[in-house]
């Protein structure tokens, strides 16, 4: 059999390779989109998760002492981000790491010299308010996709947006530090 050499036979075209390429990125760009929302999802899980294991750790705490862990008033807020007072992550609630707790959660994205996506704790010791605010990769959506942690002091009611604002901030709490 003879083989005959023509222009044909070589390989791709410019187009060809073209339009592989053009194909190649749209399906990347797919996929990369895909996993940065399930990124996502999973760091709003683990927030969830996060401020019930506090909500725990805080009942169980009361039980055994008759008190919450005292920050001397509602309006002490502490943090491990800079604006509210920089604590070591086992001081933000005092007493309560490790005995209650093993270790104190931190935010996925916390910004701590800048803070951002801070976890905040504060209580007189008869009730406490532990909650999250301004999640720089947060939705209006992404608040109310969890209405049971919606703050009600700052955001209205859960599950309704009363003032007309965005929601801004979950909250576990007792009953006493719904306003704070």
């Amino acid at each position: 059999m003879k083989y005959l050499s023509s222009q044909k036979n070589r390989g791709f075209t410019v187009v060809e390779l073209l339009v592989s390429l053009s194909i190649i990125g749209i399906l990347s760009t797919i996929v990369f989109t895909n996993f940065s929302q399930a990124r996502k999802r999973a760091r709003i899980a683990r927030r969830v998760s996060d401020m019930k294991q506090v909500q725990v750790a805080l009942e169980y705490y009361y039980t055994v002492n008759k008190v919450y862990p005292s920050t001397g008033g509602s309006a002490n807020w502490r943090s491990e981000c800079s604006a509210w007072g920089g604590y070591t992550a086992s001081n933000v609630i005092p007493g309560l790491v490790p005995v209650y707790l093993a270790s104190m959660p931190t935010d996925p994205l916390v910004d701590k010299a800048g803070s951002k996506n801070c976890y905040l704790y504060t209580s007189d010791g008869t009730n406490y308010a532990f909650r999250i605010d301004s999640v720089t990769e947060f939705t209006s959506a992404d608040y109310l996709s969890r209405s049971e942690l919606v703050d009600p002091f700052r955001d209205g009611v859960a599950n309704t947006v009363v003032d007309g604002t965005a929601p801004t901030a979950w909250k576990v709490y007792s009953a006493g530090a719904v306003g704070w």
